[in-house]
């Protein structure tokens, strides 16, 4: 993260990762303020077993870019909305020049990094691939408890089903 006022977003991905069972680490770098402690994170990443990096940044939001310059590891950007609605953080995550992609989630999005890593990381690790797949038919599990729910009430005159 940028700094530590983005650990409310990066929670959520971090309670995620939890829950799947997936190592991680946290941290916060700041790609304009600790320049040369980004840079020895993202060259060494890989040399730690990291697999892939969620970089999380507002305003200029360059950290996910230079984090991205700097590794051949996946990097998955995520804005966060500290001005301008988070409008200007998405446009600097993701408008990245060629050869330097950046996947990008939504504007505190922290549950869709960690989800967007944790189908990454699926693809070659089975049990993981297992605690995701049933995590997923928990979510289809939950709609229909709420149809049922939502069909259960009767309290209006012209609700048809």
């Amino acid at each position: 993260m940028g700094s530590t006022s983005d650990l409310p977003v990066l929670r959520k991905a971090a309670d995620f990762l939890e829950l799947m069972q997936v190592p991680f680490e946290l941290n916060a770098l700041s790609a304009h303020r600790t320049p040369h402690e980004v840079e020895e994170f993202a060259t060494g990443a890989a040399g730690r077993g990291i697999k892939v990096i969620i970089a999380a940044a507002g305003m200029a939001a360059a950290l996910p870019g230079v984090i991205a310059a700097l590794t051949t590891l996946p990097v998955i950007g995520l804005p966060i909305d500290s001005t301008l609605q988070g409008q200007d953080a998405l446009l600097s995550i993701v408008m990245m020049p060629p050869g330097i992609p950046v996947a990008t989630v939504g504007i505190n999005a922290g549950m869709n990094a960690a989800v967007l890593a944790v189908r990454m990381l699926a693809l070659s690790d089975s049990a993981l691939a297992e605690r995701y797949a049933a995590w997923c038919r928990s979510l289809s599990d939950k709609i229909v408890k709420a149809n049922r729910d939502l069909a259960a009430i009767d309290t209006y005159k012209f609700k048809t089903n």
